[in-house]
C-alpha cells in the first residue's frame, strides 16, 4: 500500500511540473488583440452558462446524496442536470476553443458539457485528457471526471489509475470515497469479464426499427413474432419536445416479423400514444397485454394496462393503488400464465433506491398487495427492466449494485423452491462499462434484445438482437447446431473460456389460428391452460378477435390439457405432457371450431384410462366437466361417446376394451346428473384408426375417446 502511495504521489507531482496551460491574456497572443478580444468575450459568456449548469448540476447531485445516501453511480442519475445552460453554453465556448485550444479550464468544462451530453465519446474523452495535461490542478475534480470518461471508454487500468490519484488527492466525505472504491471495482470487473467475453453475435435490427432518433425499452412475444418499442422521433404525436433534454416526447411503436424479417415499425394508434411522453414498460408473452408508462407531473410516473383488441390497442387503463403510489413505478413483466406481474418502484418502503416488487392476482382477477421481492435481488442502489422468461423460473434485471462493469448491467436469478438465486452478471459483451437496460429474451431462450448506443448505429440509440452461441462443439452436429455454434471468436479475437446459460428455455410454445371449421373465418375464442394432475385452470387465454392467432407459453414438467371455446361451437381440446427436463419446442396447431349441428365430432384428448383398463383417472376431471357443462347448457342434445383403440392386442380383445372404456365415460356422466336417453356408448376397438398404428405418436392418435351430436 506504501508503495502505491508513492507511485501516485509521484505520478502527480510529476504531471504539475509538465503543466502549459496558456491563459486568455494578450501578451500570450502577441499580434491577435482583436481575436483575443473576441475569443475572451465568447469564453466569458459560455462560462456564465456552464457556471449556471454547473450549479444546477452540484444541487442536484447534494440534493440526490442527501436522499439516497450515496453518490449518483450512473451518469444517467444525474438526468442531465444543467443541460439547457450546458447546451447554451456549448457554442461560444467552442468558439474560445477554436483561438486557444491549450488552455486547461476551457478543455475541462468543454469535457464536462460533453459528458452530460454523450459521455462515452472519444471527444470527451480526449477534452478531459487535454485538461489534464495542460493543468491536473484547474479543476480540484479533474483526476476524477478523466478516470470516468476512461471508465465509460473501457481502459480499465488507465480509469483506476486516475480514480486512485483523485482519491489520494486531497480529503473526501465518506459518500465521495465509497463512490470512487466503488467505481475501481467496477473496473476490476470489467477487466474480468472484457478478458473472457461470451460467446454471441450481437446485430443491429435495422432500419425497420432503428432510426436516426433513439430507439429503446423492446419488448417481444415469446416467439419474436412480435416487439414493442419506445422511439423519440419527429413523427411523434403531438410534436413537441421535452424541455429538460430537447428530445421529442416518447411514443410506442410496434413491427411484425414476416418471413424472418421485421416490418417497417408503426407508431400505436392514439389510444396508447398522447401528445406527452408515452413508453412501452413490458408486454405479456403471447402479445396480447401492453404495459404503458406515463407520468402526468401530479406522481412520480405510473403504469398502464392495454388490451389489443382485433387490429388496434385499448385505451390504457390505470392499474389499481396496489401498483400505481405517488412515487415512480416502471418497468412491467408478467408470468407466463398472467396470475403474478413483476414491477419497479422506488417507493419508501423499498430496500434501495428502486426495488423489484411482484403482485399477485386474486379470484376476482386484481392485483393484490405488492410484496418486494427481497434482498437477495435488490440493493440500496436501485434496480431497474425487470423481465421474467416465459420459462416462469429465470428473472432478468438491470443493477447498479452486486459486481457491476459500471452503472447498470444486467443480472439473472433464478427461482427455486420459492427462493431466490445470487444473481449473476451476464458478462461482456452483453454488458459494458455504461448503462445496460431493458434486456429481454426469446422463449427459446437463444436470442435477445436490448437497446445500446454503440458505434455505427443509425441514431443516439438503437435496439439489437443478441444470439447465444453456447459452447463450442465438435463438428458432428444438427444444422441448427452448426449456426449456433461454429465460430469460436464471434465477438472478437480475445480468448474464450466460458459460455452463459441465459435462460433454462425448458418450455413449450403452442400457437396457431383460430377458425369457423365451415367458413374459415377468424374467431375470438377462450383458451383454457389446465394442470391435469391438479385438475386446476391455470390460465385463461383469448385468441385474437381479428386475427384467430392465439399463443400459449408450456412450461416443462406438467401434464397440461387446453381446451379451446366458444359459445355455438364444440369445444376443442389438446393433450402436452412435457416432462421437465424437456427442452424447448414449438408447435404450430391451428384449431377449427364446429358448430353445434348433428353429426359434428370432436376428440376428448384429455380423458385418461388406466393401462389396459377402462378405469377412468383423476386427471380427466376437467374435461368431462367441460363435457358435461356442453350438455347442461344444450340439453336436447343426444351424442355418442365412442372408444378406440390402436392395434396392439387381437381385434376381440381391442373391441371389449374400447366398448368398456365408452361406457366408464357414460357412467361417469349419468352419475353427474344427465340423463341416460341422451348417451349412448359405443366401441370402435381399431376399426376406425385416424393415423398410421406403425409409430408410437400414430397409435397414440388412434387411442382416443370421441363424442359425436346424434340429436339436437
Amino acid at each position: 500500500m506504501k508503495k502505491l502511495l508513492l507511485t501516485i504521489t509521484f505520478i502527480y507531482f510529476s504531471l504539475l511540473s509538465f503543466s502549459q496551460s496558456i491563459e486568455f491574456e494578450k501578451d500570450n497572443f502577441p499580434g491577435k488583440k482583436d481575436e483575443m478580444k473576441v475569443a475572451r468575450k465568447q469564453l466569458d459568456i459560455g462560462t456564465e452558462f456552464y457556471l449556471q449548469g454547473r450549479k444546477e448540476f452540484d444541487d442536484f447531485k447534494k440534493s440526490y446524496m442527501s436522499e439516497h445516501r450515496y453518490c449518483p453511480v450512473s451518469h444517467y442519475d444525474y438526468q442531465k442536470a444543467g443541460y439547457q445552460n450546458f447546451r447554451d453554453g456549448l457554442s461560444p465556448l467552442l468558439t474560445a476553443q477554436a483561438f486557444n485550444p491549450n488552455n486547461a479550464r476551457l478543455n475541462y468544462m468543454l469535457g464536462f458539457i460533453s459528458f452530460i451530453t454523450d459521455p462515452t465519446t472519444a471527444q470527451t474523452l480526449k477534452y478531459f485528457e487535454t485538461a489534464y495535461k495542460l493543468d491536473p490542478l484547474a479543476e480540484p475534480d479533474m483526476a476524477f471526471w478523466l478516470a470516468w470518461s476512461y471508465h465509460l471508454n473501457s481502459r480499465w487500468d488507465d480509469a483506476i489509475k486516475y480514480y486512485q490519484i483523485y482519491l489520494q488527492a486531497g480529503k473526501k466525505n465518506a459518500m465521495e470515497t465509497e463512490d470512487v472504491t466503488k467505481k475501481i471495482a467496477e473496473c476490476n470487473s470489467g477487466k474480468k469479464y472484457s478478458a473472457n467475453p461470451e460467446r454471441v453475435f450481437v446485430d443491429n435490427l435495422g432500419s425497420n426499427i432503428n432510426s436516426s432518433f433513439p430507439e429503446y425499452g423492446p419488448s417481444i412475444s415469446a416467439d419474436e413474432e412480435t416487439i414493442i418499442f419506445t422511439a423519440r422521433r419527429d413523427n411523434s404525436t403531438g410534436a413537441k419536445r421535452d424541455e429538460n433534454d430537447n428530445g421529442y416526447y416518447e411514443d410506442v411503436y410496434s413491427s411484425v416479423k414476416l418471413n424472418g424479417k421485421w416490418q417497417p415499425s408503426k407508431q400505436l394508434s392514439k389510444n396508447v400514444n398522447t401528445e406527452n411522453h408515452d413508453a412501452a414498460a413490458g408486454l405479456s408473452s403471447d402479445g396480447s397485454k401492453l404495459y404503458v408508462y406515463r407520468h402526468s407531473g401530479k406522481d412520480g410516473g405510473d403504469l398502464y394496462e392495454t388490451v389489443l383488441f382485433g387490429a388496434d390497442w385499448e385505451p390504457p387503463v390505470h392499474m389499481n393503488k396496489y401498483i400505481n403510489t405517488k412515487y415512480h413505478e416502471s418497468s412491467v413483466s408478467l408470468s407466463f400464465d398472467g396470475k403474478r406481474l413483476y414491477f419497479v418502484s422506488d417507493k419508501e418502503s423499498g430496500l434501495g433506491d428502486r426495488d423489484i416488487y411482484y403482485s399477485d392476482m386474486d379470484v376476482k382477477g386484481e392485483w393484490g398487495v405488492s410484496k418486494n421481492i427481497g434482498p437477495v435481488v435488490n440493493t440500496k442502489y436501485g434496480e431497474e427492466a425487470v423481465f421474467m422468461h416465459p420459462d416462469g423460473v429465470t428473472l432478468f434485471f438491470s443493477s447498479k449494485g452486486f459486481n457491476t462493469m459500471g452503472g447498470y448491467d444486467i443480472f439473472k436469478t433464478t427461482l427455486t423452491n420459492g427462493v431466490w438465486s445470487a444473481p449473476e452478471n451476464l458478462g461482456y459483451p452483453i454488458n459494458g462499462p455504461d448503462d445496460d437496460v431493458f434486456f429481454v429474451v426469446s422463449g427459446s431462450g437463444s436470442r435477445a434484445y436490448f437497446a445500446s448506443s454503440k458505434t455505427g448505429g443509425f441514431g443516439e440509440k438503437d435496439i439489437y438482437k443478441i444470439t447465444f452461441l453456447g459452447p463450442e462443439k465438435h463438428p458432428l452436429l444438427n444444422t441448427q447446431d452448426q449456426l449456433m455454434a461454429m465460430a469460436a471468436n464471434p465477438v472478437s479475437n480475445l480468448k474464450v473460456e466460458n459460455a452463459v446459460e441465459v435462460a433454462s428455455a425448458k418450455l413449450t410454445i403452442l400457437k396457431g389460428v383460430v377458425t369457423d371449421a365451415k367458413t374459415n373465418q377468424p374467431l375470438e375464442a377462450s383458451i383454457d391452460l389446465i394442470d391435469n394432475d391438479k385438475n386446476i385452470v391455470l390460465a385463461t387465454f383469448k385468441s385474437n378477435s381479428s386475427s384467430g392467432k392465439y399463443l400459449v407459453t408450456l412450461p416443462s414438467g406438467k401434464n397440461y390439457g387446453i381446451a379451446v371455446k366458444r359459445d355455438g361451437y364444440l369445444f376443442h381440446s389438446e393433450n402436452f405432457n412435457i416432462p421437465d427436463n424437456a427442452a424447448f419446442q414449438e408447435f404450430t396447431k391451428d384449431v377449427a371450431l364446429k358448430r353445434i349441428e348433428i353429426g359434428s365430432t370432436i376428440v376428448l384428448r384429455n380423458i385418461f384410462f388406466d393401462f389396459d383398463k377402462a378405469t377412468i383417472r383423476p386427471e380427466s376431471a376437467n374435461e368431462l366437466e367441460r363435457l358435461i357443462k356442453l350438455l347442461n347448457d344444450n340439453p336436447t342434445l343426444k351424442i355418442e361417446l365412442g372408444s378406440h383403440t390402436d392395434s396392439k392386442g387381437s381385434d376381440d380383445y381391442n373391441m371389449k376394451l374400447s366398448d368398456s372404456r365408452s361406457k366408464s365415460v357414460v357412467d361417469y356422466l349419468i352419475g353427474k346428473g344427465i340423463s341416460t336417453a341422451r348417451l349412448v356408448a359405443k366401441g370402435y376397438g381399431e376399426t376406425k384408426p385416424i393415423d398410421t398404428n406403425e409409430t408410437d405418436d400414430g397409435r397414440q392418435n388412434n387411442r382416443r375417446t370421441e363424442f359425436k351430436i346424434l340429436e339436437k
